[in-house]
Order: C-alpha cells, then sequence, then structure tokens
C-alpha cells in the first residue's frame, strides 16, 4: 500500500480549504475549526506551505492566509513536496545514500520511472480540481438508445 504522510494527507486539506475561498485571508484557527485539524498542526502546515511559497501570510488583526496563486495553478504534487519533500515510493528513490543495495539492485530503474508516474499524476491535479465535487466522477459509456446507429455516447 502506498500511504502519504498523514502530515502531507492533511497539507492537502488546508490548501484545498484556502483554494474554496479564494478572495478570503483566512486565519490558522479558522482553517483549523473548519477542517477539523488540530490548530498546532494546521500553524505547522501553513508555515511550510508559505516557505514553499504556496500561501501568503498577512500580519494584524486582519490578518491570514491566502494562496500565494490561484487553485488552478497549484498542483496537489507541489502541496506533498512542500511537506514532505521529493515524492519516493520506496527509500532508495528518495534517499539513494541509506540503501547498500543501490549499485546493484536490478528494480531500482524501475522505481524511479514509477516514481516519475505517480509524480505527473499527482502534479496534474490542481487544488482547483480538489475543490469540484464531480472533478473525478468517470464517465461511464452509454449505448445509443437508437439501434440505427452503432455509436458509444458518454454521461457525466
Amino acid at each position: 500500500m502506498i500511504i502519504l504522510s498523514k502530515l502531507a494527507d492533511y497539507g492537502v486539506i488546508v490548501a484545498t480549504h484556502l483554494a474554496a475561498f479564494p478572495g478570503r485571508q483566512l486565519t490558522a484557527g479558522a482553517v483549523a475549526n473548519a477542517t477539523r485539524l488540530p490548530q498546532a498542526t494546521v500553524a505547522k502546515l501553513l508555515k511550510s506551505l508559505a516557505h514553499a511559497g504556496l500561501v501568503t501570510a498577512t500580519r494584524g488583526a486582519s490578518g491570514g492566509y491566502r494562496l500565494a496563486r490561484g487553485a488552478e495553478a497549484i498542483s496537489v504534487a507541489e502541496v506533498v513536496a512542500a511537506i514532505d519533500g521529493d515524492i519516493g515510493l520506496t527509500q532508495c528513490s528518495v534517499h539513494v545514500d541509506e540503501c547498500s543495495r543501490t549499485t546493484y539492485c536490478p528494480t531500482r530503474p524501475h522505481w524511479a520511472a514509477i516514481n516519475r508516474a505517480v509524480g505527473q499524476a499527482l502534479a496534474a491535479v490542481s487544488l482547483d480540481a480538489m475543490v469540484t465535487p464531480a472533478a473525478f466522477v468517470p464517465r461511464m459509456p452509454v449505448r445509443a438508445a437508437s439501434p440505427e446507429t452503432d455509436e458509444t455516447r458518454y454521461s457525466a
């Protein structure tokens, strides 16, 4: 099973929540309440997201956090990388020096390709898509009602 870290998962939740309110600055407390995550965790995540340039922070009474770019321009991969660092499914794909088998492992080059594919898949999903409720509903093929045509139509 491939699992993102809990913090990366929470980071996507926090970033998606900010994406849902593009015109507003939200405090860490407000985000924590809305997402039902611990405020200390949300504050830590927002700091990491700000350090990565994904959110901006404004201090003061009317301060808070907002996305640094439009939600359509920030990918899930960027959020995960801001929290966890490089995306890697195996230890050797990210921490090469920690594996004694690196020089002769027959699967290492394949894991590199798999990591790229997963990274590309996460990069293809924007925060805007994460906010949209039906963004990932698969389209089901539906046969045309007319027996005179053999074309397949798709429904949303």
